[in-house]
Parts: structure tokens; sequence; C-alpha cells
């Protein structure tokens, strides 16, 4: 699928705050420690997971999972004994845990976990049943496997496209049915050798650096991953997240990490022809998670930004935005204490669409 085309830009609701709102269900908030959470699903309106770290005042780190089993009335905090990078739940019980150093799987709920024999560099997996899936990462990182993980074989499409397999990294998997499903990432070398300060140390650079165009790669599948047919473009920003309808269209999430007259657009796509437009962008929003409910409404989650500084250690307001039709944006009053730099968002049905922040809070959408 390749990404084309732009329309004008889209145009806020005229209204103001609706009535629904995002409410806090869990808040982290303990003396000389702070939690980052990177990762939330819910597998059902009842089972909930969050995965992150808890850092302390010493730079301590502890990777952590969060789960409830009552629809976030509780949580409980486990220890893990590696710090996560996302999270898989086929159903209630079954889910896979992708970290810096390999895969786990959990039968329980994320409540115990087991290591699998797995690549390195591994980002994201996904999987279409107990058995069968796939997992991507850094390098061109593709695999697949037909036994739930236990063994995993190259899939020799993500090697394909004619990019640098050192800056390659592939980092989301979506399907729209089950039969078609699509790879994403992109490749991006270093502007320069030798260590960048970050933005908020030498801010003067950092908005005289501007944003370069980069190759976002993907691979498509109409058989179910069998076989999967690459496509490359040269782009402005990174295709960050990308989800599909079976009803032939989808959203895709690209973001900016240097200077750019947007920090993040949002483009509506339809896997059908390919095409796709812009919906959706605004210059004091940096969106940096979207997803779609089952009624087609389309969530979109960021924070505030107060500068042309994109990354700074100064969490900004938590911001919320949906769309019945891609076109016209409803603004979501949100908790006053929900601050961060990132913000991602999971659900369960119509009714139950959730939020976690990096800053250790997880929301729920009430009132709908």
């Amino acid at each position: 699928m390749r990404i084309t085309g732009t329309v004008p830009l889209a145009l806020l609701a005229a209204s103001a705050f609706a009535e629904p709102q995002w409410k806090a269900r869990y808040f982290y908030d303990e003396d000389d420690t702070s939690l980052a959470i990177v990762d939330l699903k819910f597998s059902s309106p009842r089972r909930g997971i969050a995965a992150g770290v808890i850092t302390g005042s010493n730079d301590s780190i502890k990777p952590v999972v969060i789960v409830t089993s009552d629809g976030g009335e509780h949580w409980t905090v486990q220890p893990l004994k590696e710090a996560a990078r996302s999270l898989f739940f086929l159903d209630d019980s079954l889910g896979w845990m992708v970290t810096e150093r390999g895969i786990w799987k959990t039968e329980e709920s994320g409540r115990s976990w087991r290591k699998l024999k797995a690549p390195s560099g591994i980002v994201r997996v996904y999987f279409a049943d107990r058995e069968q899936g796939w997992a991507v990462g850094q390098r061109k990182a593709g695999y697949t496997t037909s036994d739930g993980g236990a063994t995993w074989e190259k899939l020799q499409a993500a090697a394909s496209p004619k990019s640098s397999s050192e800056f390659t990294t592939y980092t989301w998997i979506e399907f729209a049915t089950k039969q078609v499903g699509m790879i994403a990432g992109s490749s991006r070398p270093p502007r320069r050798l030798g260590q960048r300060l970050p933005d908020w140390i030498d801010p003067e650079a950092a908005v005289r650096r501007r944003e370069w165009p980069s190759l976002t790669v993907t691979l498509d599948t109409r058989d179910g991953g069998k076989t999967w047919t690459p496509s490359t473009g040269s782009i402005f920003g990174d295709l960050t997240r990308i989800r599909l309808t079976p009803d032939g269209w989808g959203v895709g999430l690209f973001e900016y990490f240097d200077e750019f007259t947007w920090p993040s657009e949002i483009f509506s796509l339809d896997w059908k022809t390919g095409k796709s437009e812009r919906v959706l962008r605004l210059k004091d929003r940096a969106i940096t998670d979207i997803i779609i409910a089952p009624s087609g409404m389309v969530y979109a989650a960021g924070t505030e930004m107060t500068g042309r500084i994109r990354q700074t250690p100064v969490p900004g307001k938590v911001k919320m935005l949906r769309s019945k039709d891609r076109k016209a944006w409803e603004p979501l009053e949100v908790d006053y204490r929900a601050v961060g730099r990132r913000v991602t968002l999971a659900i369960a049905g119509e009714d139950n669409v959730w939020a976690a922040t990096d800053t250790g809070m997880i929301l729920k959408l009430e009132g709908q």
C-alpha cells in the first residue's frame, strides 16, 4: 500500500468540549520514582494490561506490568524480568510481550510469562490465531511462526525493499481482515556522525534542524500472509501507526521529529485502491496514537505543544480528539492532571476506550 495524495486541512468541530470526558482510572504517584507506560492492551472490557518501567531517583529501572480483571476498578503492579517494548493479546488469557531481549508468552492474562526462543531486535508481533503470527523489528527484521512463537522463520519479503538494512526498522503490523494485512516501517539514516545533543539542551540547533524526508517501507499481503508485496516512498516523517477496518478504509499517523510545520498528521487510507488523503493536522497538537472503534469512530490521542521543540523532557497536557467522518474533529475533555510526552490508546468495544501516558496514568472515556 503506497501512501499518496493530500487534501486541505481538516476543521475542528465548532462546538466546545463535548459531554464525554477522559477520567483517570489509575495514577502512579510514589515518592522518588516514576512510571513510564509504553503499551496498553484491553483483551476484553474487564481485562487490561499496561507495560512499562519504574525509574528510581538513583536511575534504577524496574520493568513492570499493571493488570486489571474488573474493568479498571482495581489495578495490580507486577514485576517483569525484562522491559517491554510492545504487547499483543489474542484473547483474555493468551498474549505475547516483546522486550528489549526477546519475546515472552503468557497464558494467564499477563500474570506469569514464559520466554520464547526468538530472533533479536524485534519491536512488535501480531498473531492471527494461536499458532500463526509475525514478528518485525530492526535491521529489516521480519519473521513468521506457525507454532505460537516456539520457532520462527525469516520472512524473505522483509529484506527485499531497496533500503539500507542498517537503518531500516519495521515498527507496525496491522490486518484489516484475515487475508488483508500490512507491515510498515521506515529507513532513516543519521544526518551526521557524532553524538546529537537532546533538543532541550541545544534548542537553537533543534529549531534549525529541518525535517528531512525518510523512506517509508511497507509490505502488503492479500492472502493471509502467504506472500507480501514490498513498496517504498520518500515521505516527510515516520509512519508510526496504521489502523485498518474490514470495510476497506483505515487511518495512518505520520509523526515528525525535527523542525516541521506540524508535529503530526493523520491520513485516511483506502486499502483497496492504495489512495490516501490528509484529514487532520494541528500545529499545537502532537498526536502519538490513533484507534478505530467498531462503529467507525476514530480517536486521536496526543499532547499539547507549547513551543517549537519536538523532544522535550517537560510533559504537555494530554489532548484527545474524535471524529465520526474523519473530517470534523471533536475535542474531548481530559482529566486536568493528565500530562505526558506520549499517549497510547486501547479499545475493547464501543464503550471501552482507554489511554495510557508515559507519566503513569491510565484513563477511560466515560459518558459517551
